[in-house]
C-alpha cells in the first residue's frame, strides 16, 4: 500500500503538540503573573482623596500615634476612620484658613462626612478583626506597610489570599512585643532569633492547622 502521508508529517505533528503545550504553559503563567501584579492588587497605587491627607506628616513629622485617629482599632474589627471633628481639634488653630482644607472645614460647619476612600479595602467574604490582631502582636506596618513615610496613602501589599496565609503559617516572623505595635520604626533585635516563637507562646497563637482553616477568615 502506498504511503498515505509524508513522513514529515509525524515532525509536523510533534511540533505542533509541542507548540500547543508551550501555549498552555506560557497562558497560564501570564494570567498567574497578572493576577499577582499591581495592576490587578491596586497595590503601591494612591487614590484620589477628598482632601490629600499625609500620614508621613501627621505620624513621622508630628508624632500623631495612630490610635488617635483610628480609635477602635484595639477593640473592635474595624479600625475606624476619623469624624471631621477629630481634624477640627488641630485645624481650627492650624493651617486654619488653608484652601486645601476647606473640604474639611464646609464637613465640619455642614455636618456632611467626608466620603474617603477605603485603601484597604478586603472583599466581604473575606473575614479581618483588627483588635485581635493588635492583641497578638501584629504591627500596623505589617499589613499597611511604611504609612508614616506616605506623603499620599497607598496599599501596602497585594492582600491577597497568599500574603495572609503566608503570615498565617508563619506567625513567629511577624509578630513583635505588644508594646511596640504601633512602633512604625521596630525592628527585631538582631542577637535574638528565638523572640518571635516566644512571642508567639506567650501571646497563645494558635497552630498553622487553625489559623490556615477555611473558617478562620471565612464566615
Amino acid at each position: 500500500m502506498a504511503q498515505i502521508f509524508h513522513r514529515s508529517t509525524n515532525v509536523i505533528s510533534k511540533v505542533s503538540i509541542l507548540f500547543l503545550l508551550v501555549s498552555v504553559a506560557g497562558g497560564v503563567a501570564l494570567i498567574m503573573a497578572w493576577e499577582r501584579s499591581p495592576y490587578a492588587t491596586n497595590e503601591g497605587v494612591v487614590y484620589e482623596q477628598p482632601v490629600p491627607f499625609s500620614h508621613d506628616h501627621h505620624t513621622a513629622a508630628l508624632g500623631i500615634d495612630c490610635r488617635y485617629c483610628h480609635t477602635t482599632v484595639e477593640t473592635s474589627a474595624f479600625a475606624g476612620i476619623p469624624p471631621t471633628e477629630t481634624c477640627m481639634t488641630c485645624h481650627k488653630e492650624i493651617w486654619a484658613d488653608s484652601p486645601m482644607l476647606e473640604p474639611v472645614r464646609a464637613s465640619f460647619r455642614d455636618e456632611v462626612p467626608l466620603r474617603w476612600n477605603r485603601v484597604h479595602d478586603l472583599p466581604d467574604f473575606a473575614y479581618f478583626n483588627h483588635s485581635i490582631h493588635v492583641a497578638k502582636g501584629v504591627g500596623c506596618n505589617t499589613c499597611h506597610g511604611p504609612v508614616n513615610k506616605m506623603p499620599l496613602l497607598y496599599r501596602g501589599a497585594s492582600l491577597q489570599m497568599r500574603w495572609c496565609l503566608d503570615c498565617h503559617r508563619h506567625p513567629e516572623k511577624y509578630v513583635r512585643p505588644p508594646e511596640e505595635v504601633f512602633n512604625m520604626d521596630y525592628q527585631p533585635p538582631a542577637g535574638d532569633p528565638q523572640l518571635g516563637e516566644r512571642l508567639v507562646a506567650e501571646a497563645g497563637i494558635e497552630g498553622p492547622q487553625r489559623l490556615t482553616s477555611c473558617s478562620t477568615c471565612h464566615r
